[in-house]
């Protein structure tokens, strides 16, 4: 700048205090601990910071939780009946009981009813493993069952359940349910659906026959009032097939059925 002396100034670069000529870091105090011993002896119930009871610090997943949620409940717009299915769950991310019942009620009369109790385990961050038993009951007599199954989250957000069962007499069955949540606003969400069952033995007595016995698919759109609350409307189309559909046609009854319906979903 002119008037200034360059000849007078320094060369010398200026230090930040503190800091030493080569960039190196100021020593740690000697009350520092150490980061690798960042406990430095405490436990959860120890020490100068401890919190005594509930109020002891714990990680998310040492948190058990609950849910219980209403899917469906419904009925035809026609008055044919009225379909409900819950799902509950108690318990931390890796560990839960799970509770599941559905069923359908005509005439103010249980027709079919399934409820399945479950313990959860997560295999992967997306799917969990199922064990546990399952009662039959409604028309015809009640059936009981080992459950063995797999349910989460499939690529591309379907939601799945796919469960393998065992019952006294030899008997077997499958399961298998997938729905996908098609968000068209912010709040109005249309979920198609999909559902399958086969038997392995012949049941007379509730009109099932072995092999590929039946499937349902549904499509309802809903209006989430808030995530917790949305009344739907939708559609659902039901087949019975091979020794399942030769007795409905022998007690006179429908072998397929298509189903207008009008429900609430809620969940807390």
């Amino acid at each position: 700048m002119l008037g200034m002396d360059h000849g007078n100034m320094s060369s010398a670069s200026p230090t930040m205090p503190g800091m030493a000529s080569g960039n190196r870091p100021s020593p740690a105090p000697a009350s520092a601990r150490s980061a690798h011993e960042y406990a430095d002896g405490f436990t959860l119930d120890s020490g100068k910071y401890a919190l005594a009871g509930p109020r002891q610090l714990r990680l998310a997943d040492e948190h058990s939780f609950m849910s219980v949620a209403l899917n469906r409940l419904e009925r035809g717009v026609h008055g044919d009946g009225t379909a409900y299915d819950i799902k509950g769950w108690f318990g931390r991310d890796y560990e839960r009981l799970v509770i599941k019942a559905e069923g359908d009620v005509a005439k103010g009369k249980l027709q079919d009813a399934r409820t399945e109790v479950l313990w959860g385990h997560a295999l992967t961050p997306f799917w969990d493993t199922q064990l546990g038993v399952r009662h039959d009951s409604g028309v015809g007599p009640a059936r009981n069952w080992l459950a063995m199954g797999v349910e989460g989250l499939a690529p591309y957000w379907f939601d799945v359940e796919a469960t393998l069962y065992v019952g006294d007499g030899g008997r077997t069955a499958f399961r298998l349910g997938a729905e996908y949540d098609l968000l068209l606003t912010q709040k109005l969400v249309l979920q198609p659906s999909l559902g399958i069952n086969a038997y392995g033995k012949r049941d007379a007595e509730r009109d099932i026959g072995s092999g590929f016995s039946s499937s349902t698919a549904g499509l309802r759109l809903r209006y989430e009032i808030n995530r917790q609350f949305a009344p739907y409307i939708g559609v659902e189309h039901s087949n019975k097939f091979g020794d399942t559909k030769a007795l409905a046609r022998a007690a006179f009854e429908p072998s397929a059925e298509t189903r207008w319906v009008a429900g609430v979903r809620v969940w807390f």
